[in-house]
């Protein structure tokens, strides 16, 4: 059973369909006891930093998360904003301590003016759209998924100053290196949407399911 982490905000109901068609068990509960019962957690994220990290914090859920991934060892995925939650602190709209589960900091995306094949061109924030994903080698699915992955990102704010040998996966943004899956011991973030990136992206949602951590 997987449960699906209601603190708020966020993309709920598309994760839970993406659980259903892969016909993973899953739930959409705020009830920790509720979902203490589950083997794997999703945290999911739609909005700004401060308020998640708020939310989570007023609700009690920010405590009964850190005890259930490091006391409890429970595998736990976090999506887009519920990934960004992961690392040590952001600086969206101020400056806010994140959950520390992995070292790196939540920094603006900036508008560029870039060159691409001799024209100059505006590189847009936030980046909202379907980019290719870069593998490191030791990436479970490295040599399963598609010869070109692409997958959907919506997002303003990325990891910067990350750990390297928590890197699974990036993709490229103009000058950007987006950090895109990053994986430390039971914990595992997804930048993009899992859950709207067709085949590429339900694989790995499905890995997380079934494999991550076995």
């Amino acid at each position: 059973m997987i449960g699906i982490i209601d603190y708020g905000m966020g993309n709920l109901h598309s994760v839970y369909s993406a659980c259903q068609y892969l016909e993973l068990e899953a739930i959409i509960s705020a009830d920790p006891q509720q979902l203490e019962r589950c083997e794997r957690l999703i945290l999911p994220g739609v909005g700004a930093f401060g308020d998640m990290i708020n939310m989570l914090t007023s609700s009690g859920l920010y405590d009964w998360l850190k005890e259930q991934v490091e006391i409890c060892h429970k595998p736990l995925l976090g999506i887009c904003l519920g990934m960004q939650a992961l690392f040590d602190r952001s600086f969206e709209y101020g400056e806010y301590e994140g959950i520390h589960f992995m070292k790196g900091d939540i920094c603006p995306l900036e508008s560029l003016q870039v060159h691409e094949k001799g024209k100059e061109v505006v590189l847009t924030v936030p980046q909202i759209g379907w980019n290719k994903l870069f593998f490191s080698s030791d990436f479970a699915l490295a040599d399963e998924l598609e010869v070109d992955p692409y997958v959907y990102f919506d997002h303003s704010y990325a990891l910067m100053h990350w750990d390297p040998i928590n890197l699974k996966a990036y993709a490229q943004y103009g000058p950007y290196i987006i950090p895109a899956i990053l994986i430390q011991d039971n914990v595992m973030g997804c930048q993009f949407h899992p859950e709207k990136s067709g085949p590429t992206g339900l694989r790995i949602l499905e890995w997380f399911g079934k494999e991550f951590c076995v």
